[in-house]
């Protein structure tokens, strides 16, 4: 899971709730906006909007308006105890309803990490025309990597099996990762805790699920959006994805390629700024400002 680099948010930032067609999502934005269009940043498994938290000030200094989400189910956006609410196109449906309530009337630049890549991709191929542009963090053309696949499938069995018990898988999760896993700072440990305990089971079952069997749907976001810029963007190593894979992914797509120097999985906490630099000047390339 990402482990944002600090917990506080910026002075050009404020958490709030944004009221959607779909219900209310936590979200974090930062800005004013100087550069038209607005930066929608979303979250992958186990994540929250907290992940982005190290984007928001440069993006916001780089004349951005940037809002980060909590999805349905996750960390502090409320979410019902169903599985089928969490079903890849319903998360989907969420995105355009969060696209459409900060739009304002101009474009949107769509980020997805990690899975939340796979969420973003499935609101492109569903309406297109919704977005400016699309990046790819951290995220394949499909299900994770299959030597990552027995822990997911571990995590989603045992949720099952205790009926969502959260404190008590999280202490196993704790039990079976190495000691370097643990962050030597307390909030931050803490912070972790809280946001798996406030995750709603079901949404991790139902995603969980979707990471180990999602299809490669290359193919079809080209021919939704076979004119919409693409972004793939990661790190140097990455558990989820092969690097290889996405550079493959990239050259389908016709993409712009950034791999973000010393990071892994989580570019947007690892190395923030460098990543918010990749981003803007992508933007930047594709709308002219």
């Amino acid at each position: 899971m990402s482990k944002p680099p600090r917990l506080t948010l910026p002075p050009c930032a404020r958490a709030y709730r944004l009221r959607t067609a779909r219900g209310e999502f936590a979200v974090h934005e930062a800005g004013p906006a100087v550069l038209p269009g607005t930066v929608l940043l979303v979250p992958g498994f186990t994540g929250s909007k907290e992940d982005f938290i190290g984007l928001l000030e440069p993006l916001a200094a780089a004349g951005r308006r940037v809002v980060a989400v909590d999805g349905r189910g996750q960390h502090e956006s409320e979410g019902p105890r169903d599985e089928s609410a969490y079903a890849l196109d319903e998360l989907a449906r969420d995105v355009l309803a969060q696209a459409a309530a900060v739009a304002d009337g101009g474009p949107v630049h769509l980020v997805g990490h990690s899975f939340g890549g796979l969420v973003a991709r499935a609101a492109v191929v569903r309406e297109p025309g919704a977005f400016a542009s699309l990046t790819l963090m951290s995220s394949g053309p499909g299900a994770i990597a299959e030597d990552q696949q027995p822990r997911t499938k571990l995590l989603v069995a045992a949720l099952e099996s205790t009926g969502g018990d959260m404190p008590g898988i999280w202490q196993a999760i704790r039990a079976m990762d190495p000691e370097d896993a643990v962050p030597d700072a307390p909030a931050l440990a803490a912070f972790l805790r809280d946001r798996w305990l406030a995750t709603v089971p079901e949404q991790l079952i139902a995603t969980g699920r979707a990471l180990v069997s999602e299809p490669d749907r290359i193919d079809a976001l080209l021919a939704a959006a076979p004119r919409l810029p693409v972004h793939v963007l990661s790190g140097e190593v990455d558990y989820a994805w092969p690097v290889t894979r996405m550079d493959d992914m990239a050259a389908r797509l016709s993409a712009a390629r950034t791999v973000v120097p010393g990071a892994e999985h989580s570019p947007n906490a690892e190395a923030p700024e460098a990543t918010a630099a990749a981003l803007h000047a992508f933007w930047s390339a594709v709308s002219g400002g």
